[in-house]
């Protein structure tokens, strides 16, 4: 009875010790490699982990918006980064409506005259009284034209500011290589006649 119960203190006794000593063993340290990674990953702030993730994409270029922000004279041209444009097209448009308006003023001064004197009234613009009535038509057309060709002009103009918006948007990301260059050398070049046997010339030669 006394070994059997021996057996049974010793193994209470050696048993838990056994137990923990195996679980231990299965807990392998980590490698050092993974450890520092592990490490680093766990310090590194979230915004470094998402910098990827957040950072925004530019969008590109588009010729279609250059266009339609060209129905404002200038917008286009501001969007393709060339706003030393947007001076000249509104020196031009401003102009050409000064131009048609001018016109148009005189052309319904002379007309009024004219139709004044051929229903038998007497001369009345002041100025023009001792023009002849063929000279009063003259006039009457010629202003006429002007203004006609004014509005043409600033049609054309805005229509220019509408194709450079778009053309120029297309081109925007175009570059052109800085080694690109061209050089003129002069040469000789075999004669076709008998006189001579070689004639001089330039050679352009083109790098890029």
């Amino acid at each position: 009875m006394k070994p059997l119960l021996w057996v049974i203190v010793m193994a209470g006794l050696f048993l838990p010790s056994m137990v923990l000593a195996q679980q231990n063993s299965e807990r392998q340290p980590m490698p050092t490699a993974v450890r520092s990674i592990v490490d680093t990953t766990a310090k590194a702030p979230a915004t470094d982990l998402l910098k990827g993730e957040t950072k925004a994409v530019e969008a590109p270029h588009s010729p279609t918006k250059a266009l339609y922000l060209s129905f404002l004279p200038g917008a286009g041209q501001i969007y393709n980064h060339q706003a030393w444009k947007v001076p000249i097209i509104y020196a031009l448009l401003g102009g050409l409506s000064y131009w048609s308006y001018s016109s148009y003023g005189d052309m319904k001064k002379f007309r009024d005259e004219y139709l004044t004197r051929v229903n038998g009234g007497a001369p009345q613009l002041e100025g023009y009284t001792n023009y002849p009535d063929a000279n009063i038509y003259n006039l009457y057309v010629s202003n006429n034209q002007n203004f006609q060709l004014a509005i043409v002009l600033a049609v054309a103009v805005y229509g220019l500011n509408l194709l450079d918006a778009y053309v120029y948007g297309h081109l925007f990301d175009f570059q052109i290589d800085n080694d690109i260059s061209l050089s003129v050398t002069p040469s000789l070049m075999p004669a076709y006649d008998m006189t001579q046997p070689f004639s001089p010339s330039l050679s352009l030669n083109l790098r890029f």
